[in-house]
């Protein structure tokens, strides 16, 4: 969720890092009392996210500009389509253009894949899910972007859930602890709401995981044999999460062998920014 203290801070920053002493173009050159009006246009097909963002932009720039966005989040729409216009100060539409149109382009890319990877998957049960694969700063975009397209969020953060990995259990193999207990251990220090997830890369773990009361096993690179042998195993007892190795060329079939959920880094990580421009036209 993009809070308003964070939509804020954020665009509030990227406009001070693009303008820290202004607009030095459009104050030479663009009289102050010049108006125009300019339209969101994209250049290509995809689905709409960052409208709140995309307003932000021009409204802490200048809180006289109007936006009328023409989509919402979460809206397909073609090349050639007008997702919104913007009218007023020539000099301040110039100026918050730039960071307008890099929040949107990178959150309506985001949405675009995203809605493509569950569009894959919509024969089956399973949920498209983002990873911490983010931006540093932007993770509150590029997860609302997510869910623009249709997907899921995993945990928003370190201080949301357990979510014990490879390097987390190395660690403990290390020290010689036994895995089931160790957790059952740590469910009792956890407050009851707490979930608990716990990555396994081998079939002959999933016991000791589910001994020790995890709430979901997140398969990690095993292959389609694999999967669908592991989903047979865990059953009821557990959320089953896969990951790595997905594309989408492959996340059909790994939906197919019945996970629950399916963890994809590339939603943020590797989703590249939508062809939108900003056309203006002076009054």
């Amino acid at each position: 969720m993009i809070t308003p203290a964070t939509l804020t801070r954020v665009v509030g920053a990227a406009l001070e890092e693009d303008s820290p002493w202004g607009d030095l173009t459009s104050a030479a050159l663009i009289p102050e009392d010049a108006t125009a009006t300019a339209d969101l246009v994209a250049r290509e097909p995809g689905v709409f996210s960052g409208g709140s963002v995309f307003i932000a932009a021009f409204a802490l720039t200048d809180p006289h500009v109007a936006v009328d966005l023409h989509v919402g989040d979460g809206d397909a729409f073609a090349a050639g389509d007008v997702l919104a216009s913007v009218s007023g100060s020539a000099r301040s539409i110039l100026t918050a253009e730039r960071v307008a149109l890099n929040f949107t382009q990178r959150m309506s890319g985001i949405a675009t894949v995203t809605a493509a990877y569950v569009r894959a998957v919509a024969e089956t049960a399973a949920r498209i899910a983002d990873t911490r694969k983010t931006t540093p700063g932007l993770r509150a975009f590029e997860r609302h972007a997510v869910v623009s397209g249709g997907g899921s969020n995993h945990r928003y953060s370190l201080s949301d859930a357990v979510m014990a990995k490879d390097n987390h259990l190395a660690v403990l193999t290390r020290s010689g602890a036994d895995l089931a207990e160790a957790l059952r251990d740590a469910l009792t220090r956890l407050p009851h709401t707490t979930h608990v997830v716990v990555e396994v890369d081998r079939i002959d773990q999933i016991e000791a995981v589910l001994a020790g009361g995890a709430h979901t096993v997140l398969l990690d690179n095993f292959t389609l044999d694999d999967l669908r042998a592991g989903v047979a195993l865990i059953g009821d007892r557990a959320t089953t999460e896969a990951s790595g190795g997905v594309n989408l060329e492959t996340v059909g079939a790994i939906a197919a062998t019945g996970v629950d959920v399916i963890s994809v880094g590339a939603l943020t990580h590797s989703a590249r920014a939508l062809d939108l421009g900003l056309d203006l036209r002076i009054l």
